[in-house]
């Protein structure tokens, strides 16, 4: 693959229908960054691509995997990079048969693929590389899982403070997911989760071009309220009823989810619900684009703007 075109951008932006805009432009397929489109049971909170929208163009990682399954960033990263490669020898062996006929293909020197979605680390996994930390036995999973509904999240932070001082001074301590995962590599490696993270970027063998798509705030803010009120006439309460069995799996921690949980629980009703699934999505969507703003080489565009942005990435390629 010579070139990876990112597009990336805040939640509710406008990001599905730019991207099936540009793969058509291009004749490529979208390969999904969004860690929580992968599962097949919440299309709806995710928001994920509909099935028409995947007859236009075709989708990777799209409800490939369900919500029981474990998957990180590692996985993905190791996964996406082994999809560009054969994607690369599929184009490759089309501009070689292509090359000897009369009408050429317009990417026969420059073969490309679209990564599309806002899941910050995930696009950064597959960019930069992610540390090499090792997959978890299944058996330290559970019991570390156990230990926490036995113990209490308190006793496990005095645990890593312990085991790996340096992880217990920054990890965020109200998240009992990274508290496990970094006492699951302690105990499984006998070594620090520290030790591992190197923060090292590593080099890929394709050019990639970054492109960040926004809009005015008060317009983002509005977009959003409105894709919240359109999930919950498409079903997300019926979607996240369904999902009540399931409700501590780590796929089910995000926005939409939690919310309706609580109104499930008798906690708040329906219509404190919706507004804290709005607010809080325009909470994460501030939080992506702080995150954006740490990397230079992604260039912004208006999603209205897509003339701009086919002749932005026609001249990178």
């Amino acid at each position: 693959m010579n070139s990876l075109i990112v597009i990336t951008g805040p939640t509710g932006v406008g990001k599905t229908e730019i991207c099936l805009q540009i793969a058509e432009h291009y004749g490529i397929d979208i390969i999904n960054a969004d860690s929580r489109q992968i599962f097949a049971e919440i299309p709806i909170g995710t928001a994920a691509p509909t099935a028409e929208q995947m007859q236009r163009v075709r989708h990777y990682f799209v409800g490939t995997h369900h919500i029981g399954d474990y998957y990180s960033a590692s996985s993905y990263e190791q996964d996406v990079l082994e999809l560009l490669r054969k994607l690369a020898e599929v184009e490759g062996q089309r501009s070689k048969d292509e090359g000897q006929g009369e009408h050429p293909s317009p990417n026969t020197h420059h073969p490309i693929a679209l990564l599309a979605g806002g899941s910050m680390m995930y696009i950064d996994a597959v960019c930069n590389g992610i540390d090499d930390i090792p997959n978890i036995r299944e058996d330290i999973r559970n019991e570390m899982k156990r230990r926490l509904e036995d113990e209490g999240l308190d006793s496990l932070l005095e645990e890593l403070s312990r085991l790996d001082p340096k992880h217990y001074a920054i990890v965020d301590r109200k998240n009992p997911r990274r508290i496990l995962h970094a006492l699951e590599i302690c105990h499984q490696t006998g070594r620090t989760y520290t030790s591992f993270r190197t923060g090292e970027k590593r080099k890929r063998p394709f050019n990639i071009i970054k492109i960040g798509l926004n809009r005015d705030r008060d317009e983002l803010y509005e977009r959003i309220n409105m894709r919240v009120l359109d999930m919950m006439e498409q079903g997300l309460e019926q979607e996240a009823r369904a999902m009540l069995p399931h409700r501590e799996l780590n796929a089910l921690n995000t926005v939409g989810y939690k919310e309706m949980f609580q109104y499930f629980d008798g906690a708040i009703p329906l219509e404190e619900a919706i507004r804290q699934i709005q607010s809080n999505s325009r909470r994460y969507a501030r939080k992506q684009l702080t995150w954006y703003k740490r990397d230079a080489e992604i260039m912004w565009f208006n999603p209205e703007n897509v003339n701009e942005i086919t002749n932005y990435i026609d001249s990178r390629l």
